[in-house]
């Protein structure tokens, strides 16, 4: 590959209200046993990107403990391998990462010490699957200054307000690029991929540094989009941003359906994840499971409906859980009921506890006792 990768994963999203309270966006758990970055990092690997950069920030332990090994994402070799790299305070900067842009910038020599031509900039809280290769193909083939790879919206599967929505012309040049419009003209939305030439990416930081801007997308994208070559690359394949809590439920909802199942699980290219030596699921006599993801070492004693349950979730007795997310190492007493809910990890459910939403609705269930952790 002629590129390095970057992945943006220092964020916080306030939509995602309790749940990024203690993580980053990127280091939520989806469909069971994996995690936000595991699609982007999978989509580096298999797309033969073997130097790649992880950007962290914002309540980063758990992603850094999820990012301790390269070998999980087949990185770890001797040309190449997997970086992690944190704010850091020097003798001419005191900041954390002020923007997507700023960020780029503080780790510039990550990029100058590089020697590969391309750079594949992505988000870590995006869930898909794409050969950045094709994208680097046209990026080329089109002589652009810089490629945005877009997906059409469809009404009713997202609020395309909460992205960047672009116009283009019949030869997907990008006439203009407004982000996060209250009134979106279009619904081609950017999903927070780009490809742009290693030497220009380092000019364009460089200047945005002396203007004070610190921003990638406002900062360069919206600000040169008459002055750069910018192009759209769209993608028709299955993506979703997890950045709100009702797009983070649908998301792993999404996962019950068959075909969305086999599309990443089932078909070539892999989606890789650090593996925990966990024993299988357990079901007991009394369990009824419908149309569910059960992750490995969980037990089971009630009844399971529609729902994802991740890793090492304990439900008691007579308990009936419909519609709902239980994320890592809860323990649900007995003779409770649970609809329409998710549940926060390391969680302690009393027995004949009863959580429920509304159809339609998602309560989020933290429950403040004794066990805390990621």
């Amino acid at each position: 590959m002629r590129a390095i990768g970057i992945i943006l994963a220092g964020g916080n999203s306030n939509r995602m209200g309790e749940l990024s309270a203690k993580r980053a966006v990127a280091a939520m758990p989806v469909t069971g046993s994996y995690r936000a970055i595991d699609f982007s990092l999978s989509n580096m690997s298999n797309s033969h990107i073997q130097k790649v950069a992880v950007f962290t920030q914002y309540n980063s332990r758990s992603l850094n403990e999820h990012l301790n090994s390269s070998k999980w994402w087949d990185f770890g070799r001797k040309q190449g391998g997997l970086y992690v790299f944190t704010p850091t305070i020097t003798s001419s900067n005191s900041y954390w990462y002020k923007g997507t842009a700023d960020a780029l910038y503080q780790n510039i020599n990550f990029l100058k010490n590089s020697h590969e031509p391309y750079v594949v900039i992505a988000s870590g809280d995006g869930i898909y699957k794409l050969d950045y290769n094709k994208v680097l193909e046209e990026h080329i083939a089109k002589g652009a200054d810089i490629t945005v790879v877009c997906k059409d919206i469809q009404p009713g599967d997202d609020d395309i307000s909460r992205f960047g929505v672009v116009k283009m012309d019949e030869d997907m040049q990008i006439l203009d690029f407004e982000e996060k419009p209250l009134v979106a003209e279009t619904n081609t939305a950017s999903i927070g991929v780009y490809v742009i030439r290693r030497r220009q990416l380092i000019e364009l930081l460089e200047a945005c540094a002396k203007e004070g801007r610190s921003d990638f997308v406002k900062d360069i994208l919206v600000r040169y989009k008459n002055v750069k070559k910018i192009y759209a690359y769209k993608m028709d394949s299955y993506w979703r941003n997890i950045g709100t809590i009702e797009s983070y439920y649908k998301t792993n909802m999404d996962f019950l359906n068959k075909d969305i199942r086999d599309y990443f699980f089932r078909t070539h290219p892999d989606i890789y994840s650090k593996v925990d030596d966990l024993p299988p699921a357990k079901y007991n006599g009394d369990a009824v499971v419908n149309n569910s993801l059960i992750s490995s070492g969980c037990i089971i004693n009630g009844t399971v409906e529609n729902s994802v349950l991740f890793k090492k979730v304990y439900v008691g007795n007579n308990c009936v859980i419909k519609n709902s997310i239980i994320l890592n190492d809860v323990h649900i007493g007995d003779n409770s009921y649970i609809e329409n809910c998710i549940v926060e990890s390391r969680d302690t459910l009393r027995a004949n506890t009863i959580h429920s939403a509304d159809p339609g609705q998602i309560k989020v269930v933290v429950e403040k006792n004794f066990r805390y952790a990621l």
